[in-house]
């Protein structure tokens, strides 16, 4: 599968895990891996589009300074960011819809006999 159609939804993806809980880079990666276990964006991926989400607007990000260790930079959702949440939604909703009606119409199929070659 292409890299690019594999990572089509990851911005809806990540824009989810942050609505479920805001966090640094790396727990949003960990969070996709443990949702979605054919999920194979790698860290790269996560921060160019966690970059992306900030410079659109629609998440902001703050320094954790108070656990040992190096600051980390926490990203949250925006109004905007619930905004686009729910485009996503209704986006993923509607493809859903559409690749049902392929999914039923193949069920319905029924091969024919031999080889399929017709001469």
């Amino acid at each position: 599968m292409e890299k690019r159609k594999q990572y089509r939804h990851l911005n809806a993806f990540v824009l989810l895990a942050l609505a479920e809980a805001p966090s640094h880079g790396a727990a949003v990666h960990d969070a996709l891996l443990h949702k979605l276990p054919v999920f194979k964006a790698d860290t790269g991926a996560v921060y160019r589009a966690l970059q992306k989400l900030e410079r659109d607007g629609e998440i902001a990000s703050g320094w954790d300074t108070g656990q040992s260790g190096p600051p980390r930079k926490i990203y949250r959702l925006t109004p905007l960011g619930w905004e686009r949440l729910d485009f996503w939604k209704n986006d993923i909703e509607t493809r859903m819809r559409i690749l049902s009606v392929f999914l039923e119409s193949h069920g319905r199929l029924v091969p024919p006999p031999g080889d399929g070659v017709t001469p």
